[in-house]
Formats: C-alpha cells, structure tokens, sequence
C-alpha cells in the first residue's frame, strides 16, 4: 500500500479540522443569532405593551382604527425592484386589546374578533409567550397597568422563519469560506517549508557513499529534527568504529600469522629436505610448536574481535577471591617450572560486579603475563584491596619489568616491550584491558617488587549485595561464551 506524504496528510487533516470548525461555527452562529432575534421581537412586544398602557381611551379608540406595522426590517429599493421576498421586510401587523379592570374592552384591533378569545399565559410568566390562533403562531405578551387596573394584550406573528438569523450566520461564514482556498495554499507551503529539513537532511544522507562516516551538518535544524540527526550521527560513529576494527583485525591477523606460517613451511621444508632421523623429528616438533602458537593467536585474535563486537553482557555478583584461588591453581604448575613463588595476601571475602567467564580470562591473562616475564626463581605477589566502591586486585612481579615510557604502550595489540625475551603475541594485556573497560573498570600500571618487574592493578565496581554461592567452575560451565577462546600469552 502507498503511503501519503507527511505534506499531504498534514494539510488534509489541517483543512479537514478547519472545515469541521467552520460548519460547527455556522450552524452555532445561526442558532445563537435566531434565538437573539426571537429575543428581540419579544422585547419590542414589551415595549408596544408599556407604550400602549400610556395612552387614554380616545387614543386608544383611534389607534384601534389603524394599523401597526411590526416588522422588523425596512425594504431597500433596489429590493422593491427586484421583487425580493423577505420575511423581515413583509408588512406585518400588531394586534392589541385593552380591558379595564371589570374586564370591559376599550379598545382592541378589529382583526382580534376574527382569531378567537385569547388563552390566558400558561402559569404566571411575566414575558412573552406562544399561542396558535387561527392556525397561526403569535407570540402574546400580557400586562397589568397597576395605576388604572388595565390589562394590555400585544400580539404578533412569530417570525420563526427570520432571514436575519441566516444573514447574520452567512455573512460570519462566508469570509471564512472564502478564504478556504487560500488558507489550504497557505498551509500547504508552510507545511512543504517546515518540512525542508527533512528533505535536506534525506539528500545529504543519498549524496553520502560507503566511506563517508562524517556528522550530519545541516543548518537550522529544527529541534524536533535535531534528536534524528544525532542519531544518525551516532548511527554513523558507530559503523565508522566496527568498520575501523575490522580492518584493523584484518590487518592485524594477516600481519601476525604471516610469521608463523612462514616458520611452519620454513620446518616443514626441512622436514622433507632431512635424510637424519632426528634432524627431520626436531623439524617435525617445530611445525607442531608453530602450529599451537598460530592457534593460540587464532584464539586471541577471535576473542577480542568478539569483545569488540558483542552486545554488553549483563554483570552478576562474583566472588573475586575464589576466582583469583582458583586461575593461581592453574598457574601453579607453570610457575613451578620457573621456580617462581605465587604468594596471596588478603584472602578475605570480596565480590564485584562483572562476568565470571571473562573475569576468569582476565585471571588467566594476567598470571601468565607475569609468569612468563617474571624472571628464574622470581616472586608474583597477588593481593585484593578495597578502594572506596571498587574492590583492586594487584598483580605484582620481579621480571625485567617495562620501561616508564612504553607502560602507556602495552595496551595496544600485538605490541612487546623492548626487553620482551620470551616468545608472546603481544595481546594479553589487550585482552586485560577490553574486559575491564567492559565492566567500566580501571587498569593501571606500574613498577614491580622493589622497583623492578611490573605491577598490574585492576579495579572493578564493588557489588552492593553479597555474591550468590556458586563455585566459579560452575559459573564457567554455565556461561554461554566458548571455553575455548580462553587466552594465555
């Protein structure tokens, strides 16, 4: 079904409205100008009665012979010429009677004896009423001169049918009907200009191609325009930023397996090129370790390309204490390769608000960071302390530590500190980093035990009520993330 333009259906519905208005205008015009009309003649009754109850018997015996001419409007010529008729300006005559107090008439209008007696008011109305004689309506008015005990009796026929409630409601109307065309001109073009934006706007969105992600500038924008403007804005940010990640993802992945790969083939040539046993099984063990280390990148990579693109994930109350037992368990072997010492102060109770799976992968990041650049036979401290509403979980180890200037550095992807010795991909920290802007938490760097290796410090909103009792394992298994996205640097 075609859709009308907003154009179109504002002035229809703005004409219509007017239209409506204008006949509930006319016919409330005709019914308030009839009923002041009706009023009218009934105060020029009263004022016959009240002047006829002024004059003496010989005037009234003369006034009886002649005629009074009620009607209400004189004719022009023009309408005498045209042989208009018009019930305002047709002779009409006012009838009367004068009864003294025995009830004897004194004077009355001849035609009164071909109508009939005059029925007395219905109740004790003092003002005009209505009476059918002769088959005719007459509006009566009765009064009672108190000085000579008369009683006057003024008659005439009702006009119901006056021109002058038409007139009066016509000539209110008609500028108003008249003026509908212009009025719909009117409407029309100021519709067509207050909606000029909205065409302005849809033009520079159609003239705008796939790489043109810049704010909407539009002059004058009106307010009621203004909210979808910036929503297209932000519409526009948004799909500007995806688009930029994804490059860059695309960059980043191409450039990083590139190494690897090449590595693989590199072993795997010699491999097939080796006639000794054991130069072709060392080659062999090579293609293998590549193989895991492009898998683990694989797995890093993915990871943050779905942190960067995935809805927000709702937080829960997590025990942070037992997740932090629990990531230094499954460290606890690898540090003990090294000769590393894992020490855990401050095992009291303490919850934030987060998502137990990436909390454990921010775990699993951090203590492999450290064990792998903590040095032979090193220290890793691991403590939990509060700070105002947020609960601070510090990482702190003795390695060949990070030089001042590149600690804002180790955030970006793919990036390895100049004294960096073991193998890595450079997105731990990354990864550390997204989760905790995740949460709207804060990640800070600096130097490690005595000054020397580094210290990471996460800090997490704290959770205002107690954690539910569900055992990390639990809570992992119960996520909806893939397990095997965990990542180790």
């Amino acid at each position: 079904m075609t859709q009308s333009s907003i154009r179109r259906r504002l002035s229809l519905m703005v004409l219509a409205s007017v239209a409506l208005v204008w006949a509930v205008t006319l016919v409330s015009t005709f019914r308030h100008a009839s009923q002041e009309v009706r009023r009218w003649q009934d105060t020029r009754l009263v004022e016959y009665a009240k002047l006829i109850a002024l004059l003496s018997d010989d005037d009234l015996l003369k006034l009886s012979r002649s005629h009074i001419d009620a009607r209400i409007e004189l004719p022009h010529p023009d309408e005498l010429a045209s042989g208009t008729v018009d019930s305002d300006i047709a002779p009409r005559e006012m009838l009367f009677a004068v009864k003294d107090a025995q009830g004897r008439t004194i004077a009355a209008s001849p035609a009164l004896s071909e109508l009939g007696p005059i029925a007395p008011p219905p109740g004790n109305i003092d003002e005009p009423w209505s009476a059918t004689l002769g088959n005719t309506v007459w509006r009566i008015e009765t009064i009672r001169d108190a000085n000579t005990g008369r009683l006057i009796q003024v008659m005439q026929t009702s006009n119901s049918r006056s021109d002058l409630a038409r007139d009066a409601a016509l000539h209110v109307s008609r500028p108003l009907l008249l003026g509908l065309p212009a009025l719909a001109l009117l409407v029309w073009l100021a519709i067509g200009r207050s909606l000029a934006p909205l065409r302005m706007l849809s033009e520079t969105i159609r003239a705008r191609d796939a790489t043109t992600f810049e704010p909407i500038d539009i002059e004058r924008v009106p307010p009621e325009v203004r909210p979808l403007v910036d929503a297209i804005d932000q519409l526009l940010a948004r799909l500007k930023q995806s688009i930029a990640r994804e490059r860059a993802f695309t960059s980043d992945a191409a450039h990083e397996l590139k190494t690897p790969l090449a590595a693989i083939k590199v072993q795997a040539q010699v491999a097939l090129a080796a006639e000794d046993a054991t130069q072709r099984q060392l080659a062999i063990q090579r293609v293998v370790q590549g193989v895991d280390r492009s898998t683990r990148l694989a797995e890093q990579l993915l990871l943050l390309a779905r942190l960067d693109e995935h809805e927000r994930i709702p937080t829960v109350p997590v025990a942070l204490d037992a997740f932090v037992l629990e990531a230094i368990a499954r460290h606890t072997e690898r540090a003990r390769q090294k000769q590393i010492e894992i020490s855990f102060a401050d095992v009291l109770h303490r919850t934030v608000l987060a998502e137990p799976f990436l909390i454990g992968i921010l775990l699993d990041n951090l203590f492999d960071n450290s064990i792998k650049y903590g040095k032979q036979g090193g220290h890793i401290d691991i403590g939990l302390f509060d700070d105002g509403d947020a609960v601070s979980l510090v990482v702190r180890d003795d390695g060949e530590g990070v030089a001042p200037s590149e600690m804002s550095r180790l955030v970006d992807r793919f990036y390895r500190g100049v004294n960096a010795a073991a193998p890595g991909s450079g997105l731990g920290l990354s990864i550390v980093r997204r989760i905790v802007s995740y949460f709207n938490g804060r990640l800070t760097f600096e130097a490690g035990i005595d000054g020397a290796g580094l210290t990471v410090i996460v800090s997490l909103r704290r959770a205002n009520a107690p954690a539910p009792h569900q055992s990390p394992a639990a809570a992992v298994a119960e996520s909806t993330w893939n397990s095997s996205s965990s990542c180790s640097q």
